[in-house]
């Protein structure tokens, strides 16, 4: 089980609250009023079904789902104008980050972005100063089921993925952008329903810390997560098993 991945479980479980669950909520609201942009049938929008999966996994009722969906098709009039925004900057040490909201009001994003990472010591970027260090993939995560790794891994890869890694705890799969469906669709034939299946951004190259010090740039990245504004944080840091240790005994 990757770094990552132990770190997504920390957070999801010191996040089992209804204050965490209600802010989870709008964000997948969020979400689903972009997506619904390119239109509001699920079927034929396949980011507004992805989107719409993620918030059914995430337990949010249907009439929230059905309210997203006519705000970003325009249906509810009164709702305000969301848009989305992706911004570069660095942590404390150096680590790139890449940070991508969804906001109504640009200059307060920027702002509260700016305040923490600067508070921290790091800073945001011009745009290109981080993309370059990244690249778009699939992802999907789940937990091992009665498929064999041997299996799984035919699978996946038959659909198109270009990885896959496995565990007692978790099966990570990596594909290419354009591949997500045809492996999302694989998976769903396979009665395999992912915990995560997503369009992400994955580092090329990563940056090792001190436990210490990787922990402090860990703490600097949730306060970022816990921004309205924001839907996901992609960083370059390693996150390394000591590091997990002093992150979730805090």
């Amino acid at each position: 089980m990757s770094g990552h991945s132990k770190w997504s479980t920390i957070k999801r479980k010191k996040g089992a609250t209804d204050a965490k669950r209600g802010q989870v909520f709008t964000r997948l609201s969020k979400e689903i009023s972009v997506a619904a942009r390119s239109g509001g049938d699920p079927e034929t929008n396949f980011r507004l079904r992805l989107a719409v999966e993620k918030a059914r996994a995430a337990n949010m009722p249907k009439d929230n789902i059905k309210r997203a969906i006519k705000k970003g098709t325009g249906e509810d009039k009164g709702g305000t104008v969301l848009e989305q925004v992706t911004y570069e900057g660095y942590a404390q040490y150096g680590v790139a980050l890449m940070i991508e909201t969804v906001t109504d009001n640009r200059n307060r994003a920027v702002a509260e972005l700016r305040h923490i990472l600067a508070k921290s010591g790091g800073n945001l970027g011009e745009t290109g100063s981080v993309t370059w260090q990244f690249e778009n993939v699939a992802y999907f995560a789940f937990p091992p089921s009665t498929h064999s790794e041997e299996e799984l891994f035919d699978l996946v890869v038959d659909a198109g993925a270009e990885d896959l890694t496995f565990s007692e705890e978790i099966v990570e799969v990596f594909a290419s952008v354009e591949s997500f469906k045809s492996v999302s669709d694989a998976l769903q034939v396979a009665n395999i329903a992912p915990d995560e299946a997503m369009l992400r951004m994955e580092p090329k190259n990563m940056v090792e810390l001190s436990p210490s010090e990787t922990a402090q740039v860990m703490k600097t990245i949730e306060s970022v997560e816990e921004l309205d504004d924001v839907q996901n944080v992609y960083t370059n840091l390693e996150v390394t098993t000591d590091a997990l240790t002093l992150y979730a005994g805090d």
